[in-house]
This record gives structure tokens, sequence and C-alpha cells, in this order.
């Protein structure tokens, strides 16, 4: 049975429905670049002083790996403008109990298999695992030509001590909207 397809703006706008209802402290659809970065740790430290929240600097490591997983690994939809790439969703909701940072991009289809390999193997390990899975990637890694060396989901799982959601929407036979969830507990 074939999935039903969704266009982008389509996607967007069922992501809005979705975290409506949640305390949303900030979202952004649009490009994710270093400057967009900054005035988002920015913007979040503020708010985490103002409610006196602990946890600043996992915040912050966590915030950007999720950006710097837009900005390095979104894939540009073929008949698009070649700028769309590096272009995703960003949101940051809170409740008493904990911090989310939810992202969501492009991706090519052929990458679904991998993501979802890598990441149900990560939520499959305890802190420990966790940790000598990071020092073997770090150790048997090569930078890829986007300047990654496959850490950063580790990195999220080990700073957020929590198992990471996700999702793939399907846009088209070739394209997926990534849908990445990172909860924090206060």
């Amino acid at each position: 049975m074939e999935s039903k397809k969704t266009s982008f703006q389509e996607l967007v706008y069922n992501f809005h429905q979705t975290v409506r209802p949640l305390d949303v402290k900030l979202i952004y659809e649009g490009e994710i670049n270093h400057d967009i970065m900054k005035v988002f740790t920015t913007l979040t430290e503020k708010g985490l002083k103002a409610e006196e929240f602990k946890g600043q600097k996992k915040v912050f490591n966590v915030m950007v790996e999720c950006l710097q997983n837009i900005s390095k690994h979104s894939d540009c939809i073929e008949g698009m403008k070649q700028d769309n790439i590096g272009q995703g969703i960003f949101l940051i909701s809170n409740n008493e109990y904990e911090l989310n940072i939810v992202t969501g991009n492009t991706i090519k289809n052929e990458k679904k298999a991998f993501l979802t390999d890598k990441l149900n193997h990560i939520n499959t390990l305890n802190t420990d695992e966790l940790r000598s899975y990071y020092k073997k990637t770090l150790k048997d890694s090569e930078i890829s030509h986007v300047g990654g060396a496959g850490l950063g989901f580790i990195d999220i799982a080990r700073k957020t001590k929590n198992k990471l959601s996700f999702n793939f929407h399907p846009i088209n036979e070739n394209y997926s909207f990534f849908i990445l969830s990172a909860k924090i507990s206060k």
C-alpha cells in the first residue's frame, strides 16, 4: 500500500497544528545557519535565566547539535531552488517536567533506513554504553564531506539522558520530512 504524499507546506501546517497545544517558547521555519543559531541560543538563554532553569549548558549543546543536523544534512528537493538546502523547522516547548527540542528537515528517502537503524540502536543503549559508543565512533569515524563524524545523535542522547523520538513523513517518492524530538528533563 502506498503512503499518502504530502507537500512541504502541508507538513509545516500539520506540524504547527500538532504543537499548537504545547507551551511553545520558540518556533522557526527557514534557513538554519550560524547567525540563526546564535540568535536562538541568545533567546533561549534569556528565557531559561528568567525561568531559573539549571540545565542551560545541556540545552545549548542539544540545540546546537539539532540545528547543525538541519544545516548540514537537509536535502534539496529536486526541482526546487538550491537555496532551500539547510532549511527546516526548529521548535522549543516547555512544561513543568521537561523542555522539548524538535527539529524537522527534508531528507532523501534512501537515508531513512540508515537513520532508523542508527537512532533505534542509540535508543537501546544505557548511559555507559552511550559513552563507549561515542568514544568508539569518535575513534573509528572519518570526518564526512559536511564536517561531521556521526556523533550528533549520540551526543544528544548522552546529554538528554532520554530516548530520541523520530518520524518520517513522506513528501514524494524520493523525499521525506524527518522529525527529531529530544526531551530534557527538569
